[in-house]
């Protein structure tokens, strides 16, 4: 059964061994977030996994729709480990990808929007309004191809090309195996992203091969494929794995999928979250509310 999902994490409990060889697992707490580090080193772990080369990192949290303190230990944790993954120094594209009009999809239009953009404000301005040594950001939502006739990878590499940033960090939403990842689960890579792959629209990757830079996706997940879920359910009843096909069940999940009733709840707290992560990480010596404070 080829269960659909974005997460290295549950690839890797699909595959069901605690040793897979080209993967390396690290699983730990850090301030009541439970982490999970997956780095896939080569071409076999890529194969096990159906992952590329890179680090994978999950982030367990709180429900988006249960949480109530948004500077917690928990923007600590996502903002400490983006931080790691970007470079030290320069300028950075962040690129919202997804349907801004399709509430599940909306992620990444709605992290950009809460994303603070630095590079228009030179030096001069920064020191007039209290804000000096700001890193500079540029912040884009590309749309989806059905709106604007141009892929998401044509603009990105048009954008990188003209302002030349050190790193990209492009985010989007992803699709999970599992109900229960929904709304609780941050993953972000190192590997760079292949916008639509979650629910079968595959577009042109934006990685460190496309782009001629660092790219690091951070994604949340909102959806779950139909079939995946009934897979899941009859997997977690006890029904026979081998009566339980793909030939049974992907004719009736054919282009189905599901999402919480709380979806416009979990992907605005999941966003803003998110985004002050990336906003944190960025500007490490501006205080987190001030930042909230601007962009609103």
């Amino acid at each position: 059964m080829n269960l659909r999902t974005d997460l290295a994490v549950e690839r890797r409990e699909i595959v069901g061994s605690d040793y897979i060889d080209g993967v390396i697992l690290k699983e730990y707490e850090e301030k009541g977030v439970k982490v999970t580090e997956i780095r896939v080193t080569d071409e076999r772990g890529s194969k096990a996994l159906g992952k590329p080369p890179g680090e994978y990192i999950t982030l367990e949290v709180t429900p988006f729709t249960r949480m109530t303190d948004l500077f917690s230990s928990q923007l600590e944790v996502i903002s400490n480990h983006i931080e790691r993954l970007l470079p030290d120094e320069g300028t950075v594209l962040v690129i919202g990808l997804g349907n801004d009009s399709i509430t599940p999809d909306a992620f990444g239009p709605l992290v950009v929007k809460s994303v603070l953009a630095t590079r228009h404000i030179d030096e001069e301005l920064q020191k007039s309004i209290g804000f000096e040594g700001m890193r500079r950001v540029a912040a884009v939502a590309t749309g989806v191809l059905g709106k604007t006739g141009i892929e998401s990878g044509e603009i990105a590499k048009s954008i990188v090309r003209q302002i030349k940033p050190s790193a990209v960090i492009a985010v989007d939403a992803l699709a999970a195996r599992r109900l229960e990842r929904l709304g609780t689960t941050v993953q972000m890579s190192s590997s760079g992203i292949t916008p639509g792959s979650g629910v079968g629209n595959a577009r042109s990757a934006l990685n460190s091969e496309t782009l001629g830079v660092p790219v690091i996706s951070i994604g949340v997940p909102t959806v779950v494929d139909g079939a995946t879920l009934a897979y899941d359910i009859m997997e977690k009843a006890g029904v026979d794995e081998s009566r339980v096909t793909e030939d049974i069940l992907r004719p009736f999940g054919q282009g189905v999928i599901v999402t919480p009733e709380e979806v416009d709840l979990m992907v605005q707290r999941a966003a803003l979250l998110v985004a002050m992560g990336i906003n944190c990480a960025l500007q490490k010596h501006t205080d987190p509310k001030d930042i909230l404070a601007i962009v609103g």
